[in-house]
């Protein structure tokens, strides 16, 4: 069975940095692609990076481009997503999710057929 947890989510002032981390139990195989969601009260789900752990190309929205850095640790089969420079407008509930659909870096969201429960970043001004 596959499952994405997430962890990581905090409260942080602005300007501050975050870590949060995807562990990731049940796939055969590195050939998915990893993407960070995020969604705010009122506002549509984003796709802001995802990473093609088979080829290693990595994807960034340009809202957080610059700030925000994802990686990863294959012997941990967990994702990483750093985040520097944060603002109130990154406060929202961050989920991970898988897509083994091999399509690439996409972060369109019908893609994606695991996701994680979600944690919460709150960035205070």
């Amino acid at each position: 069975e596959v499952q994405l947890v997430e962890s990581g989510g905090d409260v942080v002032q602005a300007g501050g940095s975050l870590r949060l981390s995807c562990a990731a139990s049940g796939f055969t195989s590195t050939d998915y692609t990893i993407g960070w969601f995020r969604q705010a009260p009122g506002k549509e789900r984003e796709g802001i990076a995802s990473i093609d752990l088979s080829h290693r190309n990595r994807y960034y929205a340009d809202s957080v481009k610059g700030r925000f850095t994802i990686s990863n640790n294959n012997a941990k089969n967990t994702v990483y997503l750093q985040m520097n420079s944060l603002k109130p407008e990154d406060t929202a509930v961050y989920y991970c999710a898988a897509n083994v659909k091999g399509w690439g870096t996409s972060v369109n969201p019908i893609g994606y057929g695991y996701w994680g429960q979600g944690t919460q970043v709150t960035v205070s001004s």
